[in-house]
């Protein structure tokens, strides 16, 4: 050992992974919430071809993001250090995220 080499730390996560977890689950609810509520507004009064395409919109993407977030949960539990979240992963979270925000928007308008 170098007698002038600074020891790296260890890192200690302490309960982050545990929070990301939870944060990761949260969003899961609002998502199916907002998905609910999309289902809801398209099915309430006058059922339209336009209103259940996006009906079916947005349970796929709801569907998109959930499986996203499953398997980032999945490798958060599964190791002490989880691997960062993959760039092409976090910009389909955040476009499922947004275009379900979307698409919630445009039925009850």
């Amino acid at each position: 050992m170098n007698p002038g080499a600074v020891a790296e730390p260890v890192r200690d996560p302490g309960l982050q992974p545990e929070r990301t977890r939870l944060a990761w689950r949260r969003t899961t609810l609002s998502g199916t919430v907002a998905a609910v509520l999309a289902v809801k507004a398209a099915l309430h009064g006058a059922v339209s071809v336009v209103g259940l395409l996006v009906c079916a919109l947005c349970i796929g993407l709801w569907l998109g993001f959930l499986a996203l977030a499953h398997r980032r949960i999945r490798v958060l539990a599964s190791s002490a250090e989880p691997a960062a979240l993959a760039p092409r992963h976090a910009t389909a979270t955040v476009l499922f995220t947004l275009a379900l925000a979307i698409c919630g928007a445009a039925l009850v308008l």
